[in-house]
């Protein structure tokens, strides 16, 4: 059983479709996907920069771990209140943050 076409053959993909992009006869619609493309690029090779720095040090890096404690699930939040409630600032340093974390993705500091 095959596992399939790899990072290095998905990069190759992006990097062509990088190439045929220059026909894009509308400048913007060029552009907005030409920054698209290159940012799924970068994105790949972090992730393979990630996933050889985690087997180098023994660790799987597709191994999920369960929580050790079985945690209420947060109440389903619709669109609506989603946009509502997504104004709070960081008392530490001052940056939005995010409604789905406890923390503050700027400085780490706890809500």
């Amino acid at each position: 059983m095959s596992e399939g076409p790899s990072l290095s053959d998905f990069m190759r993909h992006l990097q062509a479709i990088l190439e045929e992009s220059e026909e894009i006869g509308d400048s913007l619609e060029r552009e907005t996907r030409q920054l698209q493309i290159e940012s799924a690029i970068q994105e790949a090779i972090i992730f393979g920069n990630r996933y050889r720095e985690l087997v180098d040090q023994g660790i799987d890096p597709l191994h999920f771990v369960n929580p050790a404690t079985r945690e209420e699930l947060p109440q389903h939040v619709s669109k609506l209140e989603t946009l509502s409630i997504g104004n709070a600032l960081c008392s530490g340093c001052g940056a939005r943050l995010e409604n789905d974390l406890d923390f503050c993705a700027s400085c780490g500091e706890k809500r």
